[in-house]
């Protein structure tokens, strides 16, 4: 008589054959020596015993419901998944970018501090915010600006149409996002200006941000800022960054030395923010959003809805692997 742990991993075998290798019951009865029947059973042992998960992802689910699931997922409190089942691709980012431009407009203050990030989903934040009766605020750059190339990073363009829309100045931070050297990007850090635009961005209660990805179109590596080898080293290592600093799938920053060069928040101050605000309208930032969220740098999303139903289902496949790996 077949015990459990016997039990168990047959039926591990054949879940691997017919969920993972595609194989029909037919293929796997022969394979294991055994009756299709036997094979039926066996895969529903492995779903009842949580060796299988199926989990339906459906991109049309009801945005409240999406929500809810998030914050289940990342034990977040503000989420907002906005609609867009009937938005063409080329008007996802005007979409997202309106809805967090009225959430920001919602929550600021007078005498707030508005931390930014930069990039086309930030540029289009900026540009559907509305002028707002408020005074004292200070809105700053929270990494550095300048681009090695003629690639456009929105740095300017967003900093400078949030100050107007919350009648301000802006606090540039007019540098290399990351520099060749350490040692010259920690004597430009003891500059009295840079250090003060640099501890603005550590005392901003808000922070808007989005997270980069690492595909050879990413902005960062469009903008001359690594070596072959070192982007080389990011695509193997990182799932993207959160404000320039690159991030495996749990958050943790995956080259220290190159975290060393880069200028501007560090990530462990995005969990002191009153308001640390993830905006992402693109599947391909979901790898980046789900490390960003599961160690907590943000505590509020905006997002679309398409990339909310993956960021729901992002990590299954790989507990799954990890699990299989641990009993195979």
């Amino acid at each position: 008589m077949e015990t459990e742990a016997g039990k168990l991993e047959s039926s591990l075998k054949a879940a691997k054959l017919y969920y993972q290798n595609n194989w029909s019951q037919g293929e796997i009865a022969t394979e294991m020596g055994i009756s299709r029947a036997t094979v039926s059973r066996l895969l529903q042992h492995a779903r009842d015993t949580g060796l299988v998960k199926i989990e339906i992802a459906n991109p049309l689910a009801p945005a409240g419901d999406l929500k809810s699931l998030l914050q289940q997922k990342y034990d977040i409190e503000h989420i907002l998944v906005v609609p867009t089942q009937d938005t063409a691709p080329r008007d996802l980012l005007d979409r997202v970018g309106a809805a967090a431009a009225t959430y920001i407009e919602g929550i600021v203050k007078n005498d707030d501090i508005i931390g930014l990030g930069w990039g086309k989903t930030l540029h289009h934040v900026a540009n559907h915010l509305d002028p707002k009766d408020v005074s004292g605020i200070i809105v700053v750059q929270m990494k550095g600006s300048v681009a090695n190339t003629e690639s456009n990073n929105y740095a300017f363009e967003s900093v400078n149409t949030f100050a107007n829309a919350f009648h301000t100045l802006p606090q540039y931070l007019p540098l290399p996002v990351i520099f060749d050297h350490q040692q010259t990007k920690e004597l430009v850090e003891q500059d009295t200006h840079i250090h003060h635009i640099i501890e603005l961005g550590r005392q901003a209660n808000i922070a808007v941000f989005t997270v980069g990805t690492v595909r050879d179109s990413a902005l960062l590596f469009k903008l001359g800022y690594f070596t072959e080898k070192e982007q080389d080293y990011l695509q193997q290592h990182a799932v993207g960054d959160v404000f320039s600093r690159f991030i495996d799938q749990d958050g943790h920053v995956v080259d220290p030395d190159i975290d060393r060069r880069t200028i501007g928040i560090a990530l462990p101050d995005l969990k002191t923010k009153a308001h640390s605000i993830l905006v992402a309208a693109n599947p391909a930032k979901v790898p980046a959003a789900h490390g960003a969220l599961k160690a907590h740098y943000a505590n509020t999303l905006i997002i679309d809805q398409a990339s909310a139903v993956e960021l729901l289902a992002f990590g299954n496949d790989k507990q799954m692997e990890e699990m299989n790996n641990a009993n195979g």
